[in-house]
């Protein structure tokens, strides 16, 4: 028996070569772990929009400059494949990028997977499936949601209340396209940490450096959008509801129009509106929801945005 232990037994000599093996073995396994750090992450989810009959614009945004690539296909496997395109996500636009996807099938339910490329590196990112269904062709039964207003006076995000619930519960409604009449964001409102309920209780909301302060800057206007992004339930539905977007006074500061009474805090030193530089942003999201002029959208949808221009229209006059 003691011979036994006796050759079981590291002298200090084997400890130090057995460690120096094991430390050679980590060190190469080392850049596996470091590409899969560097691969292009999707930050905020991926979105659809301005969905026609006929053609949708897909939205997302990157971590790093990347280019972005999309596939759709009408089955859930991507089985085949039947629209392709790609997109550059570049710092100007702050790493988002938009494209649309023509030629599309009507009626029809479309997945459609969405991941980025590093331009330096060319390494390939994770990939994140969405859905959208495009307008019928013909008249038939259809569904859909209109809401507006997230995330104003203060109230945001507070995750041990379920965060953006309203959203869920949208998603659960499995609508065909939902109408965002406004207010995306309250760019003329700051996020507490804590609010105070009528009941004694506090809300105590997630808190970002972008919404401490009434947003000025470019970057602030658009980490108010990225705020929202941060909630798992506005991700989920985005992902899988396209959206027609309308804006409202909030986008820029309270009772704010493009021919009405202006605010400063809205308002570059020339005098041009932020919001207007965001809608011009290439890549920002809001831009897949700008300009409701398609002859082929949901027709639905295209009456009640109609009807909404007219009202906003009366109210300027």
């Amino acid at each position: 028996m003691a011979t036994l232990r006796a050759s079981r037994a590291w002298t200090r000599r084997q400890f130090l070569v057995r460690s120096t093996s094991s430390l050679a073995i980590a060190s190469l396994a080392k850049p596996r772990i470091s590409r899969a750090a560097d691969r292009p992450q999707i930050a905020g989810g991926i979105q659809s929009g301005d969905v026609s009959n006929g053609s949708a614009v897909i939205w997302a945004r990157a971590d790093r400059p990347a280019r972005m690539q999309v596939e759709c296909s009408t089955v859930e496997s991507f089985k085949t494949i039947i629209a392709s395109a790609s997109r550059d996500a570049l710092p100007d636009a702050d790493f988002t990028a938009k494209l649309q996807l023509d030629n599309l099938p009507p009626g029809q339910d479309i997945f459609y997977r969405v991941r980025f490329d590093d331009i330096a590196t060319g390494i390939a990112g994770e990939s994140r499936v969405g859905h959208f269904r495009t307008a019928p062709a013909e008249g038939q039964s259809i569904s859909f949601l209109w809401s507006g207003d997230v995330a104003g006076q203060g109230w945001g995000i507070d995750i041990s209340r379920g965060g953006y619930r309203g959203y869920r519960t949208m998603l659960d409604n499995r609508p065909d396209f939902f109408i965002h009449s406004g207010d995306h964001i309250y760019a003329d409102c700051t996020i507490p940490s804590e609010q105070t309920l009528p009941n004694g209780e506090i809300w105590r909301n997630v808190v970002t450096e972008e919404k401490a302060q009434v947003a000025h800057t470019l970057a602030q206007f658009r980490g108010n959008y990225k705020y929202n992004h941060l909630d798992e339930h506005f991700r989920a539905f985005h992902a899988q509801v396209p959206m027609l977007a309308q804006w409202d006074d909030h986008e820029v500061t309270n009772d704010w129009s493009p021919t009405g009474s202006y605010d400063d805090a809205g308002y570059e030193d020339d005098g041009t509106p932020r919001l207007l530089r965001l809608h011009a942003d290439p890549g920002h999201r809001r831009a897949a929801g700008a300009g409701l002029s398609q002859d082929r959208l949901w027709p639905a949808a295209r009456r009640l945005h109609d009807r909404h221009a007219q009202l906003s229209r009366r109210d300027l006059e």
